[in-house]
C-alpha cells in the first residue's frame, strides 16, 4: 500500500457509520464551543488524535493492548464524561490563556479512541517492519475526517446560534444531552457489562 491509500483508509475508517461513537464523541467535545472558537476545535481535535496516533503505535508496537470488549466499554464512558463536562458550571479560571486542562482529558480520551482502531490498524500494517508512514498516513485520514465532523458541525451550530436565534446554553444541553444519551446506550449494549 502507498501512502495515499493510508489516508484513504483513514478516512474511510472515520467516515464509515459503525464508527459513529467516534463520531459522537467529536460531536460532543465540539457542543461546549461556539463558532467563533474554531482554533480551540482544532486544537483539540488535533490533541484526539495524538492520544489516538500514541495508542496506534504502542498497540503495532505489541508494547500495549487492552480487551476488545473493555475498550467497546471505556470509548461511550468518554462520551458522557464529556457531555456532563459541557453543562457543568465553569469555573472563571477554567480556559484561560494557551493552556486548557482540556487539552489533556482529551488528549487521554484520545488514548482510549485508538485502542478502538487498534485491531483494525494492526490487520492493516500486517507484519510490516515499519509503522511509521502508515500510521502518519493512516492519522492524516483520520484527522481529515475529524475537521470535517467539526465543519459541518460549526455551520450547523451557526445556523442555530445566529439564524434560528437559539440560545447558546439551550443548545450545549440539547447537543451534550443526545450524545450523553446515546452513550448510555452504547454503556448498556456493550460486552463488558
Amino acid at each position: 500500500m502507498n501512502f495515499y491509500q493510508y489516508i484513504e483508509l483513514g478516512w474511510d475508517h472515520i467516515a464509515d457509520p459503525d464508527a459513529y461513537d467516534h463520531i459522537l464523541f467529536i460531536v460532543a467535545m465540539c457542543a461546549m464551543y461556539k463558532p467563533k472558537d474554531w482554533k480551540k476545535l482544532l486544537i483539540l481535535v488535533t490533541a484526539f488524535t495524538i492520544g489516538h496516533c500514541l495508542t496506534l503505535a504502542l498497540s503495532a508496537l505489541n508494547v500495549f493492548r487492552l480487551d476488545a470488549s473493555l475498550v467497546e466499554f471505556l470509548i461511550p464512558v468518554t462520551i458522557v464524561i464529556t457531555a456532563i463536562g459541557n453543562v457543568l458550571p465553569k469555573k472563571e479560571y477554567e480556559n484561560k490563556g494557551w493552556f486548557s486542562w482540556n487539552y489533556v482529558l482529551v488528549l487521554f480520551f484520545g488514548l482510549i479512541h485508538g485502542m478502538g482502531f487498534s485491531n483494525y490498524f494492526r490487520m492493516l500494517i500486517g507484519k510490516k517492519g515499519d509503522i511509521i508512514m502508515p500510521l502518519f498516513g493512516f492519522n492524516i485520514g483520520v484527522e481529515i475526517g475529524q475537521i470535517i465532523i467539526v465543519g459541518v458541525f460549526l455551520i450547523l451550530s451557526y445556523i442555530c446560534l445566529n439564524v434560528l436565534n437559539f440560545k447558546f446554553q439551550n443548545w450545549k444541553t440539547f447537543i451534550s444531552g443526545t450524545a450523553f444519551g446515546v452513550a448510555m446506550i452504547l454503556i448498556k449494549d456493550s460486552d463488558f457489562i
